[in-house]
């Protein structure tokens, strides 16, 4: 399982929303965060579709559970199971 945390706060809320779109991701509440999971292998989220600027996209992921971030550029983010 892939599994990723981000802050609940109003600037990552689309980086949450986004990543629910699509398919088979999950996207729930634990604390103050959003955990967003994903039985597949990979979880990526476009940023701009996030409509997120670089200092809000490069600081969103809180956290990460038996998962690995493959790809975290200006296009997108991609996080996949160890």
């Amino acid at each position: 399982m892939t599994t990723f945390f981000v802050l609940d706060v109003p600037e990552n809320k689309a980086v949450a929303a986004v990543a629910g779109e699509a398919p088979g991701v999950t996207v729930d509440h634990i604390g103050p965060y959003f955990r967003i999971t994903s039985d597949d292998d990979a979880i990526v989220v476009d940023r701009r579709a996030t409509g997120c600027r670089h200092a809000v996209w490069y600081s969103s992921v809180a956290g990460l559970l038996d998962s690995r971030i493959t790809q975290w550029d200006k296009d997108a983010l991609k996080v996949q199971a160890r």
